[in-house]
């Protein structure tokens, strides 16, 4: 028999209400994923790569010409200038990037803040890391850090704390101001700042989104 490291993991929430929404036909707002597909352009282009025989192993922190483009492309959102060879690396997609940090760096007995509610792969990676969830709950408010709560769950073992912006389900972000307020919470202290910021560019009604990389 296989004994699971994640005995206490089941069905998630996401799964349950996106499944039902499928069987009923309802508008499902309970997983934050887009509606829509691709740019036709990027689809061929990555159709034709492939057939062109670029579908062989890469270099395990990405290809050099897409770190570039990465880079490049953060000096133009942000205005951020990160080294493509010491500061990019490219993951199979978001989940695998987020799942990576969190082993780098979350040690046993570690504790790692996460805001609920919250992506479905945080807590379950915390824990084949040997670390401890802290579950600090968003307020109902607009779905806004309440700093109150975070000053709480912080002790000496907190290594790191995870953020997500725009935020998955909720669609809320993350303000100047909180990033601000965060960063004089935790400037003096040894603690890591993850943030998931997957759904950037899906923002609305004028708001911009601030990335901690800026």
């Amino acid at each position: 028999m296989i004994t699971s490291k994640l005995p206490n993991v089941g069905t998630t929430i996401f799964t349950t209400m996106s499944q039902l929404a499928a069987e009923t036909g309802a508008l499902n707002l309970s997983q934050g994923f887009p509606d829509f597909n691709g740019p036709q352009a990027l689809l061929d282009a990555v159709g034709q790569h492939v057939a062109n025989g670029h579908n062989q192993y890469s270099p395990m922190t990405g290809l050099p010409a897409l770190r570039q483009q990465v880079a490049a492309k953060i000096a133009r959102s942000y205005g951020v200038s990160v080294d493509p060879d010491n500061e990019v690396t490219i993951t199979p997609g978001a989940t695998a990037a987020i799942f990576c940090a969190i082993q780098a760096v979350v040690r046993r007995g570690d504790e790692v803040i996460i805001f609920d509610p919250c992506y479905d792969s945080y807590a379950p990676s915390v824990e084949l890391a040997g670390g401890r969830c802290v579950h600090v709950q968003l307020s109902l408010q607009g779905f806004a850090l309440d700093f109150e709560k975070i000053k709480a769950a912080l002790s000496p073992r907190t290594r790191m704390i995870v953020l997500n912006t725009p935020h998955n389900p909720t669609g809320a972000l993350i303000s100047r101001a909180e990033l601000d307020q965060l960063a004089d919470l935790i400037r003096d202290r040894d603690i890591y700042l993850l943030s998931d910021e997957v759904y950037e560019h899906l923002v609305f009604d004028g708001v911009p989104h601030v990335s901690v990389l800026a």
